[in-house]
């Protein structure tokens, strides 16, 4: 019986890695908080053979009280799920000898300034990008660069589009330094966050993202997503199809660049979600990457669209076996966010009938609770799950029960 060691379980693709580990037979123990675990659901705690409690925010402390562990456990490999958390999986790996990523690049892998540190030293096609902790710095880093406007903001360290605006104009510029500075601690651990802010030139063109189960350095690719957002100043995901209807040259050139990525940061032995747009008349441009896996329930969109288990193919890395990664079946899957409409008090969401295609509605939010507007991913009211044979027809009909689905807000 395998064991694998899984630092922190509660996120989006926590239960997707604790059912993959039950089919492939093997017990998970999860490295949390003491409090963040009385948290946990009991439909996840069932799934977990057993914990260990640290302060994940302090990874000396962490690395020092899991390595023990894993020495009287007898851990086989160690994983993760939250994107703050992938340097001390890569650390800990490294320490146990086990299969994980560079633990000397891993940082990069968590602070989006390292990254695109990286990204400059490994060439990766990637926006050009500034930092600092004020308007001024970064206004006179964009001035030497020669990068104009519009530009992105963003937080160092952040995720979900949290912190993250469309600038048009310097005018702008100060009050989307402050936003991306908002979030200076990370629920629910408590973790501090880099207050530094990046600044970067901005790409036009569609979003996609691609995930790439990495196993001694060989690449398994999974198929590209299509991602869709929110227009303005701010750009919420809204949803996402798979697979993105990409010719065959324009798909080759989106996984070298993230290959060309993943090298860059040390990515050997796990997992990778990059997120690249394609501007017209040019190549892919790689705009981050996260060392696990993706949130938005992509597992369970990738796995209804291609029939292939990123979440099974993961775990396999890490445990050093080649991941089962069969080429995939024909058909397309979507999933689509709902919204509300304005700020205010949610009063529910009706869903017309039964129509085609939907094979899931899960609404998250109770009525009557405060609402805000989809500025980020905190928005979101629950969310829509569709099949259909193609990519066109699933956003078909996403689009006609989007068009139908009545979201009430008081």
């Amino acid at each position: 019986m395998k064991r694998i060691l899984l630092i922190e379980a509660l996120a989006n693709s926590g239960p997707y890695l604790l059912d993959a580990a039950r089919a492939l037979g093997a017990h998970v123990f999860v490295a949390t908080h003491e409090d963040v675990w009385e948290s946990y659901p009991a439909a996840l705690r069932e799934k977990i053979h057993g914990t260990v409690f640290t302060d994940l925010t302090d990874p000396g402390r962490a690395l020092s009280d899991l390595t023990a562990f894993a020495g009287t456990t007898r851990i086989d490999a160690v994983a993760g799920c939250w994107e703050f958390f992938t340097p001390l999986v890569a650390h800990l790996a490294s320490r146990l000898d086990l299969p994980g990523n560079d633990p000397l690049r891993a940082q990069a892998c968590r602070n989006k300034a390292a990254m695109a540190r990286a990204f400059r030293t490994g060439r990766v096609p990637a926006p050009r990008t500034v930092s600092g902790y004020t308007t001024a710095e970064v206004t006179r880093a964009l001035d030497r660069l020669g990068i104009g406007f519009p530009v992105v903001v963003k937080p160092a360290e952040q995720g979900g589009s949290w912190g993250v605006s469309v600038v048009t104009g310097h005018e702008q510029l100060d009050a989307a330094v402050r936003h991306a500075q908002s979030w200076p601690v990370a629920a629910p651990h408590g973790l501090a966050l880099d207050q530094r802010v990046l600044v970067q030139e901005y790409v036009p063109g569609p979003e996609f993202s691609l995930d790439t189960v990495v196993w001694r350095d060989e690449y398994f690719h999974l198929p590209v997503v299509e991602k869709h957002t929110t227009d303005g100043a701010y750009r919420a995901e809204t949803g996402h199809t798979c697979p993105a209807p990409l010719p065959p040259a324009t798909l080759t050139a989106v996984r070298a660049a993230a290959e060309r990525a993943l090298r860059a940061l040390g990515i050997r032995n796990g997992v990778a979600h990059t997120e690249l747009k394609i501007p017209p008349e040019a190549g892919p441009t790689v705009i981050e990457v996260g060392a696990r896996l993706p949130g938005d329930h992509l597992v369970h969109v990738v796995r209804h669209a291609s029939g292939i288990d990123e979440a099974r193919a993961y775990l396999q890395a890490v445990l050093d076996e080649k991941p089962d990664m069969p080429e995939p079946r024909e058909g397309a899957c979507a999933i689509r966010f709902l919204t509300p409409p304005r700020a205010g008090t949610f009063r529910g969401v009706t869903v017309p009938g039964r129509p085609a295609g939907l094979i899931g509605r899960h609404i998250t939010t109770e009525p009557g609770a405060t609402v805000g507007g989809a500025h980020d991913n905190s928005a979101r009211l629950g969310h829509l799950v569709f099949t259909a044979p193609t990519p066109a027809q699933v956003k078909a009909h996403a689009a006609h029960v989007l068009a139908h689905t009545r979201i009430e807000v008081s």
